[in-house]
């Protein structure tokens, strides 16, 4: 699977932009503020319809547009053409030429993993950027899910309104209960598809940590779901305390992610270099877990990570970028100079960016 071409109008810095790209490492070079995490911002829109940098569309209009274009070609199992537009007043999403009704229907068409400084949010951040997480890699892997997801969210949104209104005039008990019936039946599945992900991504994590850190500590990663037995029956217990914060307080929608180094949480007692690192192995075994589920690798979008690693580190990070050379994966990396692992560097197809314009500089 690789990105074939690129479109952009009114996005970010970009006046406009065409580029066709083939299958390969692309490291484009250029100053900060140049648009080069730009580019990678809009890859990855293309792949999950959200940007890494936790903005919302209006961001990412040019100043003084009123809306903007991301457009390319995918080539995978088959080619597939994407359209992307937002305004305040219009969203568009089209696939080979037909609007998209269902989410569900376009996730897969393109998949990407992002390596970017934000990534440090999934360790040192709430549970909410973990869960987040394991949301994005069921939704890259199990169709089902993200429609599962969205319904179990609406039930969730919609209990926590008449759990709001209770005050005003008393709650209409039936109505909660046919929401609490249909939050539990949505959300044990949920809990048991994220229970089943957990022992087969934690050995991916685990060793990739082991490789960049040389060893340094043992990573272990525990799913916490909310609920400890019987949805049902935890759900019913709240209900006293429910009346009091007004709003659903177990579910899957109040799990985490716990991140163990040598026993230890790695939030609280993790150097910065550790988080890192921890931060980094995660996103490797997205890649892994992406590629040995599908057969191919996602696409790699790397943001500068390579200036932030040690010679040892930057070692522990060639075995996935080997991984997608000889699967003929597609690689975008961003540096300031060439800090490229030299392995990898007669492989090259280097771009020059400079104020929201792209060009091969080899």
């Amino acid at each position: 699977m690789h990105l074939a071409h690129l479109r952009l109008r009114d996005f970010r810095n970009y006046t406009r932009l065409d580029a066709d790209f083939a299958p390969g490492f692309h490291l484009l070079l250029g100053d900060n503020a140049q648009g080069k995490t730009n580019v990678l911002e809009a890859v990855y829109l293309m792949a999950t319809l959200r940007s890494f940098r936790g903005v919302g569309g209006a961001q990412m209009i040019r100043h003084g547009q009123k809306g903007y274009f991301v457009g390319g070609n995918v080539t995978g199992q088959g080619e597939h053409e994407v359209k992307i537009y937002w305004s305040a007043r219009e969203r568009k999403l089209a696939l080979d030429g037909q609007p998209v009704k269902r989410l569900g229907d376009y996730l897969g068409t393109l998949r990407a993993v992002v390596f970017c400084t934000e990534d440090l949010h999934l360790v040192k951040s709430t549970a909410r950027a973990r869960r987040r997480f394991l949301d994005l890699l069921l939704a890259q892997t199990q169709p089902g899910y993200l429609p599962l997801l969205q319904r179990y969210m609406r039930a969730v949104r919609a209990r926590n309104a008449l759990l709001k209104h209770s005050r005003q005039g008393g709650t209409d008990e039936a109505t909660l209960d046919s929401f609490s019936h249909e939050l539990v039946e949505l959300g044990n599945q949920l809990i048991r598809m994220r229970t089943e992900l957990a022992p087969k991504f934690s050995p991916l994590a685990r060793l990739a940590y082991r490789r960049i850190s040389n060893d340094a500590e043992e990573l272990r990663i525990e799913y916490q779901p909310s609920v400890k037995k019987d949805f049902a029956v935890e759900l019913a217990q709240s209900r006293g305390r429910e009346r009091t914060y007004r709003s659903t307080l177990v579910g899957p929608h109040r799990d985490d992610l716990q991140l163990l180094l040598n026993e230890k949480s790695a939030a609280q007692f993790g150097s910065e270099g550790q988080k890192r690192t921890l931060a980094i192995a995660l996103k490797m075994a997205q890649a892994e877990y992406l590629t040995g589920i599908h057969g191919s690798a996602p696409v790699l979008l790397i943001d500068d990570v390579m200036g932030e690693l040690d010679v040892k580190r930057r070692s522990g990070f060639l075995p996935l970028l080997e991984q997608a050379r000889k699967t003929s994966g597609q690689v975008f990396m961003t540096a300031t100079e060439e800090n490229w692992p030299s392995e990898l560097g007669k492989d090259l197809q280097r771009w020059q960016v400079q104020a929201g314009a792209l060009r091969r500089s080899d």
